[in-house]
């Protein structure tokens, strides 16, 4: 009689236990979902350029997380952690709901308070510059809120979702995927922050080659880079200086110093020619390389290198609104080209019309030098919608139609992380991500006419590695009579050993480090093709010759891949719609072992 009081207590507790530690993952649950709730509410607050509405978003959400937390902290639920089986679902609902705290208290809060202090519009050209002190002001507030949300994604990082119960699993993994978004916003935010004052002239002018590449001759970064000039900042206020041609800088001898890897990959015309020093798709190293060539030939030191294409001042001018040829001389050169350039226009404008219309390609240097004087006097202007601006800036960085370099280590050190620097190898580049580059080897502009799609395509695994095939598909869309119907400019007029109204293209493919470049087929024919490695990446390469009309395919195979996470492709910018040229991966069809 008396060992069952003990053991009916031992019952009762138990269910006490129990039903406590229900009730405090029902309010976890409750208070998280709330979180989830007011998260779109935040992102609308701060896009509608409402501080008011943010600061009551961010009050709110604060008082969610906290009651989680404390619920999350309280020592019965600390107790159940350690239980077999079922203690890990605790330990990991806790590790959520302290990083949702941590987030709002130590990453959002700041924010917000940097939101209310900054007037984003001026942090945008316009005719006076840009007031930059407040970015800098902001700078510390945005380290420290970025280290809050990195501690709080490597915490949850830390966690094995394969050991927890579903109910517990499926929210940890999206809180690391939404903590995964929000840290590389942040980061980047905060490395802007700590470069952006002094790179755009807060103190001193500061000085850059711009290098305005040309799609409808490719390079592995974009286009050759035809038309130059020099762009100083001061205070945010944009010029455009001395202007010349890569075709006027003649050759170099002797040939600027370029690392051997890609020397060998890409030949010494890479540290010879200022149109080839982009045939490598590093732009960190053409930028060098192009900046080393300006200072031999002209003695000018600069702060670093930025290019742009036709195709990004589309964007650009899809903001701003049309510029005009004002200038009488630019008028005269023009001819039938429209004075008005939009962002409809612009680019069969510069990269097609303009070859048909002037014939001199002196003159057209001038011409293209004219348009891109015109298009920077409109943004340091500060004319047309902001938002709009910003997307067609982020779209064009993001596209790699905008990239720079600075020759200053500290501020390279942030560039190089994301797409904007336009590196093959580092932090920007995904585990296992794949590259697809082109270069003319027609000595033309022929690339206006050829249509191009690129695809991943899973192979089932070999040998316990992953296997990937890269396809390109190339099309010569120029009329059948392009060798007399196109300018010789155009065509090449043979000039290169290439019949004219052909084109011809050097096809490179990168694979993940450590995978290699197993075989390469062109028209469904196994080929010979060149192997390499540049920064431990295997590449391969192929050229191919389309006549007008004429399509193939080259499909190069990745194995020995190391890597499990998705597939990601980069790929040279053309004149095509990036979503028209990449083409969703091809999944693997495998059958499951017996």
């Amino acid at each position: 009689m008396f060992a069952i009081v003990p053991l009916a207590a031992l019952v009762g507790l138990a269910i006490a236990s129990a039903a406590w530690l229900g009730f405090k993952a029902s309010t976890i649950s409750t208070e998280l979902n709330a979180v989830n709730q007011l998260v779109p509410q935040l992102r609308d607050n701060v896009l509608q350029d409402n501080a008011t509405a943010a600061t009551n978003t961010v009050r709110d959400l604060q008082a969610h997380t906290a009651t989680a937390r404390e619920a999350a902290a309280d020592p019965l639920w600390t107790m159940a952690e350690a239980l077999p089986w079922l203690g890990a679902n605790f330990q990991a609902t806790r590790e959520v709901a302290t990083s949702a705290d941590d987030v709002v208290q130590l990453g959002a809060a700041p924010l917000i308070s940097v939101f209310k202090t900054l007037e984003w519009k001026s942090l945008l050209p316009h005719g006076k510059g840009m007031d930059l002190a407040p970015l800098a002001a902001a700078e510390p507030k945005l380290t420290s809120a970025a280290h809050a949300v990195r501690q709080s994604s490597d915490r949850l990082n830390a966690v094995n979702a394969d050991a927890l119960m579903p109910q517990i699993a499926t929210p940890l993994v999206r809180a690391r995927e939404q903590l995964g978004l929000l840290r590389d916003g942040l980061d980047a935010a905060a490395g802007a922050a700590s470069i952006l004052p002094r790179m755009m002239g807060e103190k001193a002018p500061h000085r850059y080659l711009l290098l305005i590449q040309n799609n409808a001759e490719l390079r592995a970064t974009g286009g050759i880079p035809g038309a130059l000039a020099v762009l100083t900042v001061d205070k945010g206020k944009l010029s455009l200086g001395s202007q010349t041609s890569a075709t006027a800088m003649g050759a170099f001898s002797p040939v600027m110093s370029v690392d051997a890897d890609q020397s060998l990959i890409y030949s010494t015309r890479l540290g010879k020619f200022m149109q080839d020093v982009n045939l490598t798709p590093d732009f960190p190293t053409a930028a060098k390389t192009a900046q080393a060539m300006w200072e031999r030939k002209t003695g000018e030191q600069l702060d670093g290198v930025i290019s742009i294409d036709p195709v990004a001042l589309s964007y650009i001018l899809g903001a701003t609104g049309p510029v005009t040829i004002s200038e009488p001389l630019l008028q005269g050169i023009a001819g039938d080209l429209p004075l008005e350039l939009t962002a409809k226009n612009v680019v069969p404008t510069l990269l097609s019309d303009v070859y048909s219309t002037i014939a001199d390609p002196d003159m057209q240097d001038e011409y293209f030098a004219g348009v891109a004087q015109e298009v920077f006097s409109k943004i340091s202007a500060g004319s047309g919608d902001t938002k709009k601006l910003i997307d067609g800036l982020t779209r064009g960085a993001s596209e790699r139609r905008i990239l720079m370099w600075s020759a200053k280590a500290d501020e390279e050190a942030v560039i190089s992380q994301y797409p904007l620097g336009g590196a093959i190898t580092g932090a920007s580049i995904s585990p296992a991500q794949f590259g697809v580059y082109f270069n003319d080897g027609t000595g033309a502009k022929m690339d206006y006419h050829v249509k191009r799609t690129v695809q991943l395509v899973e192979e089932c695994p070999a040998n316990g590695y992953a296997e990937v095939k890269v396809r390109i598909v190339s099309t010569n869309t120029a009329p059948k009579d392009a060798a007399t119907s196109l300018p010789e400019y155009v065509t090449g007029g043979g000039a290169f050993g290439v019949p004219a109204g052909s084109v011809q293209t050097n096809v490179i493919a990168y694979g993940p480090v450590q995978s290699n470049v197993e075989t390469a087929f062109v028209a469904g024919k196994k080929t010979g093709f060149a192997s390499h490695r540049h920064g431990g990446r295997p590449v391969g390469s192929a050229t191919i010759r389309l006549a007008p009309g004429q399509s193939t395919v080259v499909e190069f195979t990745f194995g020995k891949i190391v890597q499990h996470t998705e597939p990601q492709l980069a790929v040279t910018p053309t004149v095509q719609a990036l979503k028209d040229m990449v083409l969703d991966t091809i999944p693997p069809k495998c059958v499951p072992a017996p």
